[in-house]
Formats: C-alpha cells, sequence, structure tokens
C-alpha cells in the first residue's frame, strides 16, 4: 500500500458529504492560508485527504495545488455532480473522465470564434484500474442500500465556467460543435487536472455523478433530489478507485516522495546518544546542568538543525515502535533531509512530511513547532 495519500476535492458540501460518510478517522488540518482539510482512512486502510475548492475551475487549480505541496499525495480525484450532454447519459450514471475539455479557450475574428482548446488525459495506469473496478462491479458494494446500480461511462468531459442549462442556447452549439465527444459538462474539472499536470504529471483523474440533462431542466431534476443521489453514485465509485490507487494497482506509477537522499542517520552534533535494548532516546540535548535543562550550544536553543535532528530521532523511535511502517519512514526521513539541506525548501519538505505523520499526534506536533520556526527565521 502507497504510503502517500490521494487528495480528494470536491465543489459542493453535499459532493464532499457523500465522499466523507466513506472515510473513517477523521482528523482537521489547516493550510497556512486557512484552507481546511480533513484526513481519514479509506476502506482499504489507505489515507484521503479530503478539501472542498468550490464552483470554478481557477478556485480548483489553486486549491489543488495547495493540496499538493502540502500532502505530496500519489494522485487527485475530482469528485462531483455533473450535466448530461446526450439522452444516452442518464441521471445518476457516472461519467470517469478519459479527457477533460477547458472549451473556453477561443480567439475572436472577423467571421466568428475559433475553439482554442485545451485537453488533459486520463494516465493510462489509472483508467486501467477504474475499467477493472466497472467490469467486476466491485465498486457497487460501496453504493447506498437499495440504491439502484448506474451506469459507469468512460468519456471526455467539458468544463468551463457557466453553469449551462439549455440545448438551444449560444453556449450549448459551441460545446457541441466544438467539443461533441464530451458526454458531460461541468466547471472545476479543468483547474484539478491541469494543477496535477504540472506536478511532474501527477494523475488527476474526475469521476462526475449526472444529476441534470443541461437542458434547461435542472430545476426539475434538482427538485427531484437528483443532486446528492449522483453525488452518492460518484463518490462510490472514487472511493473504489481511491483504493485501487493506493493499494498499488497502478503497477507502481503513482507519484512518490524522494526517497534517494544519502543521508540517513542522525547527526546530532558531537554528542549522540544510543538506545539498546527497550530504552529510546527522547531529545538528543548537548549538556544537562542541575535541573533538567537543555543547552544546544553556540547556535541556541532555536536552532533548526537541532530541531531537525530531535525531530529525526522522533521518527526513528516511532519506526522503532512499529507506529510508522517502512515505506512512511524512509519518506519522512527523505523530506527531511531535504529540510536540512535546503533552508530554501525546508517548509514545503516539512509540510510534506507533516502530510505523511499527520495520523501520529506526537509527530505532527513537532513537525508543526519546526515549521513555526522555519517562518519565524524566514
Amino acid at each position: 500500500m502507497s504510503a502517500t495519500p490521494i487528495v480528494i476535492l470536491t465543489a459542493l458540501n453535499l459532493e464532499y458529504q457523500a465522499v466523507r460518510h466513506h472515510l473513517t478517522d477523521i482528523e482537521t488540518q489547516a493550510h497556512d492560508a486557512g484552507t481546511l482539510f480533513e484526513i481519514g482512512r479509506l476502506p482499504s486502510g489507505g489515507r484521503a485527504v479530503l478539501c472542498l475548492v468550490g464552483k470554478g475551475n481557477q478556485s480548483a487549480a489553486v486549491l489543488t495545488e495547495r493540496a499538493i505541496s502540502l500532502f505530496a499525495p500519489s494522485a487527485v480525484l475530482f469528485v462531483g455532480v455533473a450535466g448530461g450532454l446526450y439522452p444516452s447519459v442518464k441521471l445518476g450514471d457516472v461519467v470517469v473522465a478519459t479527457r477533460v475539455y477547458a472549451y473556453h479557450g477561443g480567439t475572436s475574428e472577423d467571421d466568428g470564434m475559433k475553439a482554442r482548446p485545451r485537453a488533459w488525459d486520463i494516465p493510462h495506469a489509472a483508467e486501467q484500474v477504474a475499467q477493472r473496478l466497472e467490469r467486476t462491479g466491485e465498486w457497487t458494494r460501496n453504493l447506498p442500500r437499495g440504491a439502484d446500480v448506474p451506469t459507469v461511462r468512460f468519456a471526455p468531459i467539458a468544463a468551463g465556467e457557466v453553469v449551462q442549462d439549455s440545448a438551444t442556447s449560444a453556449h450549448a452549439r459551441w460545446v457541441r460543435d466544438h467539443y461533441n465527444d464530451a458526454l458531460a459538462i461541468e466547471m472545476e474539472g479543468a483547474g484539478v487536472v491541469h494543477a496535477a499536470a504540472l506536478n511532474s504529471a501527477l494523475p488527476g483523474i474526475v469521476v462526475r455523478g449526472i444529476s441534470d440533462r443541461a437542458d434547461g431542466t435542472k430545476q426539475n431534476t434538482d427538485g427531484q433530489r437528483w443532486q446528492p443521489r449522483a453525488a452518492a453514485n460518484a463518490a462510490a465509485f472514487a472511493i473504489a478507485l481511491a483504493d485501487g490507487l493506493g493499494l498499488g494497482l497502478t503497477g507502481g506509477n503513482s507519484r512518490k516522495p524522494r526517497t534517494d537522499s544519502p543521508r540517513s542517520t542522525p547527526m546530532l552534533g558531537s554528542n549522540q546518544n544510543i538506545a539498546r535494548g527497550n530504552a529510546h532516546v527522547g531529545v538528543q540535548a548537548g549538556i544537562i546542568h542541575g535541573d533538567v535543562h537543555q543547552s544546544f550550544g553556540a547556535s541556541g536553543p532555536d536552532s533548526l538543525p537541532d530541531r531537525l535532528d530531535a525531530l529525526r530521532v522522533q521518527l526513528q523511535r516511532a519506526r522503532a515502535d512499529d507506529r510508522l511502517d517502512e515505506e512512511t519512514y524512509k519518506a519522512a526521513e527523505a523530506e527531511l533531509t531535504i529540510a536540512a539541506e535546503n533552508r530554501g525548501t525546508a517548509l514545503v519538505a516539512l509540510k510534506r512530511l507533516r502530510g505523511l505523520v499527520i495520523d501520529l499526534a506526537d509527530l505532527a506536533a513537532g513537525v508543526a513547532a519546526v515549521i513555526a520556526l522555519v517562518q519565524a527565521l524566514s
């Protein structure tokens, strides 16, 4: 199982709640800019980070980038509702985007508008996992009890900046003329997959439940409560997909934090304590004077190197106690080494480290204290 989390984003609270329903052991973490994330356990035991991004591709892109920087996930999923563009797409159906069109790009010329589309395809390995889930039907166990089993479709999705609720408007004709292979239309997917693509081709996947027909009948279908039903269907499939991606069914192609650092043993200045038997080193101090007092030498008690060394000892202790698995421990060690070797990237590395150990309150608190120190020194 991957030690890194899966980030799941939604635009609406009802979509958020549909995903959150499948998570356990949920804790909240706040970004420095105020964005709230909830970290929970997937049914497989893997970790998921949940965030509400609001409506629109721009906010979706910004908060996707924020989540990626903070948690260094192995994949990003956007889960929610969308409008269906063809009668063959039924209300409640789930559409997995094989391609996401940012359809508002264009150029205005004397003879009219010309499309300048941008598009991002689903990564092959992620699509293979999604296709397998559809074939086996394993994902349906996540559906609400007694719910009809919807059809899962794999097709392009169009993502723009307006709510389309007409089959005959100029906007509807534009989409039909230039993006007629799209089965659904929505407002956030392009921002999410673009942000993911800019992060070393991190897998970005959009999963949508069809809640209306984008043809002027949205008020009626909303009144029939198709939004929560479609959101529940999309969440059921997305949770199964997150489990599959987290279990490494992509063949190891998911993004992982660096683990190639040569430094793996703590460097604690001239004094190094080594615990044997059942003993553990807690905090490495320079000199003890009288009543318990820590002296960190000339660099002072707030020295960043000393604090990082103490944090490294905490990591080693957590690994020795089997509170950290080996993969997570190596990833955390690598991030800690990055923070120690380059002050300019220390803050980002420490935030990624905090995402890796968020389940361990003492370690997460220790990392948070070092982050505060780095911010104070910058």
